[in-house]
């Protein structure tokens, strides 16, 4: 018995519809956002293994994401981070468009127009996390430790970032270790302590249990962000 070229291509067409996945099942496995602070830090610690590790996903980075975020985002974390080129936030926790609200200045310091910033985001996407970044080496720690040591004074507007973390690194000075690393550390734990003191509507967020402030170290050597 003879099979027509018409049957021959409607057989075809009913088995391949048997075998495509509608968008709809597609966009529904796609995991949801982090909506919790623990599932935040979950999210980006697992981000920074793949980093670590080069398994990386690099989720949220194609036509489909572009598209879908062109009208509006809703990033699960905020970060304040250091505008060093080493540590961009979206790759060391192997995220991609719309996930990270990403703050970066010589030093993680908070000043007026990163808090502003900061809150926005806050009172904008009501995420759940915001992390203080900071990393191993910071050029800036380590100006502050050689101008507090030497007596100097910092060329042009490098002043501004020596003048501010000075309150933060001079007391660490004579801790036993590397100053540079004492200071990091220091000045992570005082912007997530300034990130609250200094803000009434992160504040609030923290105190009503929808908000919480991390801070955390990025170590240049091995690719590994801690928390602090």
């Amino acid at each position: 018995m003879s099979i027509g070229r018409r049957s021959l291509l409607a057989a075809g067409a009913t088995a391949l519809a048997a075998t495509v996945v509608p968008t709809a099942a597609h966009a529904s496995a796609e995991p949801a956002s982090p909506g919790t602070y623990d599932e935040a830090i979950r999210e980006l610690l697992r981000g920074n293994r793949r980093f670590v590790t080069g398994h990386l996903r690099h989720p949220h980075q194609n036509v489909a994401a572009i598209h879908r975020l062109a009208a509006a985002q809703d990033p699960f974390v905020i970060t304040l981070g250091c505008a060093d080129s080493r540590v961009p936030s979206e790759l060391l926790f192997d995220q991609g468009l719309g996930d990270i609200f990403d703050n970066r200045v010589a030093g993680n310091i908070v000043d007026d127009l990163l808090l502003g910033s900061m809150e926005y985001a806050v009172e904008h996407f009501d995420p759940p996390l915001l992390l203080v970044l900071g990393h191993e080496r910071c050029g800036a720690i380590s100006a502050t430790v050689d101008i507090l040591r030497s007596g100097g004074e910092a060329p042009g507007h490098i002043a501004a970032i020596v003048d501010a973390l000075t309150p933060i690194v001079e007391p660490v000075l004579s801790l036993p270790g590397d100053p540079v690393e004492n200071g990091v550390v220091a000045n992570v734990r005082a912007q997530v302590a300034a990130l609250t003191a200094s803000s009434p509507i992160i504040r609030e967020k923290v105190e009503a249990g929808h908000l919480g402030v991390a801070g955390a170290r990025y170590d240049l050597d091995t690719g590994k962000v801690t928390l602090l």
